[in-house]
């Protein structure tokens, strides 16, 4: 019953012509990538834990390869325009335990096509912590590598209506 429903299910996507948003934009924004995140005076150890998260999200979801600008056939400039923990959940003593990362990435992109533009994404990701204790650095860097992939994962879906949009016209 199970293969059957799957059948039916990949029939219809196929038929339906669905492609996945992360195909969508690998086709706009190419084989490979140039990735310059600009290093923030005021935050430079989050801003190294972004670019990691970025040069990591590109890769595993686009499976795009970081190249030089020379070579790229897209160009990526992205600054951390901010970084925020808000709690959540609070125990019945009034202790914080859990906490939501926002990370809000600016992204001035120069696509193969020849478009250019800029864009704010936000991602976020939500944590616990033990009540009555503080947020430990490794907790904090997790919380912001995660939260600046799930911002890519944004800017890939606002790339991918781009691609949807311009394949109409």
């Amino acid at each position: 019953m199970r293969a059957a429903i799957l059948f039916l299910l990949t029939i219809f996507f196929i038929g339906c012509g669905y492609k996945p948003s992360a195909q969508l934009a690998k086709s706009i924004i190419g084989e490979s990538v140039y990735v310059y995140v600009a290093i923030s005076r005021t935050d430079p150890q989050n801003t190294v834990l972004i670019k990691d998260a970025i040069q990591a999200a590109f890769v595993d979801r686009f499976g795009s390869k970081i190249t030089s600008q020379a070579e790229a056939d897209s160009v990526l400039r992205i600054s951390l325009a901010s970084v925020e923990f808000n709690p959540l959940v609070y125990d019945a003593n009034g202790y914080v335990i859990s906490y939501r990362t926002v990370t809000k990435l600016k992204i001035d992109y120069a696509l193969n096509s020849g478009e250019k533009g800029s864009v704010t994404t936000r991602g976020t990701y939500d944590f616990p912590i033990a009540a009555d204790s503080i947020i430990s650095d490794m907790k904090r860097f997790e919380a912001i590598r995660y939260a600046s992939a799930d911002a890519i994962d944004e800017f890939t879906a606002i790339i991918a209506v781009k691609g949807l949009q311009s394949d109409k016209k």
